[in-house]
């Protein structure tokens, strides 16, 4: 692996980390005063730490640039999209130092806060990369830019409504009425516009999807939403509402969307649940109510060619249902657009980027695939074992190995159905099996902004290639999924680690008759106890000679 390449396994492995949410904001001390000395030690900081995303001359362009969605900040041009200061200004140190202490979430922009990282910066280096930053934008030695002594800096508001039912209310009242459901969608997850929209430097961004807190680049609390309300986020289409919306609206408003973002379950078994009669097979079935939820994570597949670190669905929900005969399971996730074609003649060419020798086994974010409407189809993919695992060991979670097969059911939207198929390992392509072997049923329906497919099949099979169902069994499952207008097809995915589903097994009568009987026992064994400590505890009975005498 190239050394391009370790490093983007790591840049990727950083937007995963939930460390930087609780990385340290506020500096213990003020920006010291800018010398020789404390530049030099931001140079040599940046060019060890920050050179590789955002290149030796700080405009953005460094090697590993290409491949980063969204792409590192060119900080040349002194334009900075998360800060506490109006539209349009500088940010303070302050803004500064909170971006690099905690990250920014959803990107490869990692948290370098010393005291939550073991590879971070210490305060001190923290104030010393960002004066060396501040050189390369002119901006930054004009005093009459300065965001403080020019007064541009947003305050918080004073008196901050509580994060109750009715400022959410009132919160909602403002979502509709500044129309902020025309681009991120009237629940909040980013398809209220229907085409793909550019950032000022001519990349494309996607309207974000304000349920997943995850995503929420700048913090994901009520203050920095309603940050973000104020100040807008230069470069970009999302504007600033300081003079559209009062400071009461905002913040009612950051409450409403903060009252929107998803509550991940922390389980990683789905528990199937047992129920009499025919499984549903429509999404929308009141039935999958009684099902217990599971989220299940996903991250891009970097794991071999062609390594794709931008995926867009980071996160599936399933529920699972069984009958004596019959299981399904119903998988949700979010996508702001409905892709329900598929032009084979723009999939991407693995033979060059999978040759031993290439530069870089990496896609590039834009230009190498087409990430566009209308060319790649949505999918989703549920992925078990053939064979049942023995102890702790089971096939790799990326398509299984030559010894190891994996069963795939594979639901594309063009085709409106799920596939059967088997995999032994990523090199080869799925295998489809037969037209007897395709048992598996169900529906699927997109609607504002959200995919729902059921799949629903046997327990049990006759063929030695499926996976099979027993209650009281823990079967491992994992996920893979494809968005086709971010320019997800074939390998180029996101895709989980193993999960399990388990079928809730009736308690036996057996259980209660012996928990009845050792109570029982347990009972009568403490009364017998009790009775003889009494009795050998009575004094012995006086003897009237005795006294007598």
């Amino acid at each position: 692996m190239t050394s391009l390449a370790k490093y983007i396994v790591a840049a990727c492995a950083a937007v995963l980390i939930s460390a930087p949410a609780l990385a340290a904001v506020t500096p213990a001390n003020p920006m010291p005063d800018v010398t020789e000395e404390l530049l030099e030690q931001g140079r040599g900081i940046y060019f060890k730490r920050c050179s590789f995303c955002h290149g030796l001359l700080g405009d953005g362009e460094g090697p590993a640039a290409k491949y980063l969605d969204p792409r590192p900040r060119d900080f040349t041009l002194g334009t900075f999209k998360f800060r506490t200061t109006h539209s349009g200004e500088l940010p303070t140190n302050e803004d500064l130092f909170r971006t690099i202490s905690r990250g920014l979430a959803g990107t490869a922009m990692q948290s370098f806060d010393g005291d939550m990282l073991k590879n971070g910066l210490s305060e001190d280096q923290r104030w010393a990369v960002i004066a060396y930053i501040k050189t390369f934008a002119q901006e930054f030695d004009d005093p009459e830019l300065d965001p403080v002594k020019t007064g541009k800096v947003i305050p918080l508001p004073a008196n901050r409504a509580p994060f109750n039912a009715e400022t959410i209310a009132k919160g909602k009242v403002v979502f509709e009425r500044a129309k902020c459901w025309s681009c991120h969608g009237k629940l909040g997850r980013g398809d209220g516009n229907k085409e793909f929209r550019k950032d000022d430097w001519g990349f494309p961004i996607r309207i974000r999807n304000v349920t997943h807190p995850w995503k929420i680049k700048a913090g994901g609390e009520v203050a920095d939403i309603y940050m973000r309300f104020t100040s807008g986020i230069s470069g970009t289409p999302m504007p600033s509402f300081v003079k559209s919306l009062n400071e009461g609206d905002r913040w009612n408003l950051a409450n409403y969307i903060k009252s929107l973002q998803h509550k991940l379950t922390g389980h990683q078994t789905l528990r199937a649940h047992p129920v009499p009669g025919a499984l549903p097979e429509a999404p929308g079935d009141a039935a999958w109510r009684g099902a217990q939820p599971m989220d299940v994570r996903l991250a891009g597949q970097v794991v071999a060619a062609p390594r794709w670190q931008n995926p867009s669905i980071e996160m599936v929900t399933i529920r699972a249902l069984f009958n004596e005969t019959e299981i399904a399971f119903r998988i949700t996730w979010d996508d702001p657009f409905k892709d329900v074609v598929h032009d084979k003649a723009q999939e991407f060419d693995t033979a060059g980027i999978s040759k031993i020798g290439a530069l870089s086994s990496y896609v590039e974010a834009n230009g190498m695939i087409p990430r566009a409407l209308e060319t790649f189809r949505d999918a989703i993919a549920l992925q078990f074992p053939v064979r049942p695992p023995q102890g702790t060991k089971k096939p790799h979670f990326y398509r299984g190995g030559s010894s190891d097969q994996v069963h795939l059911w594979v639901w594309k939207a063009d085709l409106e159905a799920t596939e059967e198929g088997n995999a032994r390992g990523w090199k080869q392509p799925i295998k489809l099996q037969g037209e007897d072997g395709q048992q598996i049923t169900g529906q699927a329906e997109w609607d504002q902004g959200r995919w729902s497919v059921v799949m629903k099949r046997p327990l049990r099979t006759g063929d030695k290639n499926d996976v099979q169902f027993e209650k009281g069994v823990f079967v491992p499952m994992s996920v893979n999924a494809w968005d086709g207008s971010n320019g997800e097809h074939g390998l180029i995915m996101s895709l989980s680690t193993w999960h399990y589903v388990f079928l809730e097994a009736p308690t036996p009568i057996t259980v209660y008759v012996y928990a009845v009987l050792a109570f029982l026992i347990a009972g009568g064994l403490g009364i017998w106890l009790m009775r003889k400590a009494e009795a050998e505890g009575e004094p012995a009975a006086e003897n009237p000679e005795e006294e007598a005498s």
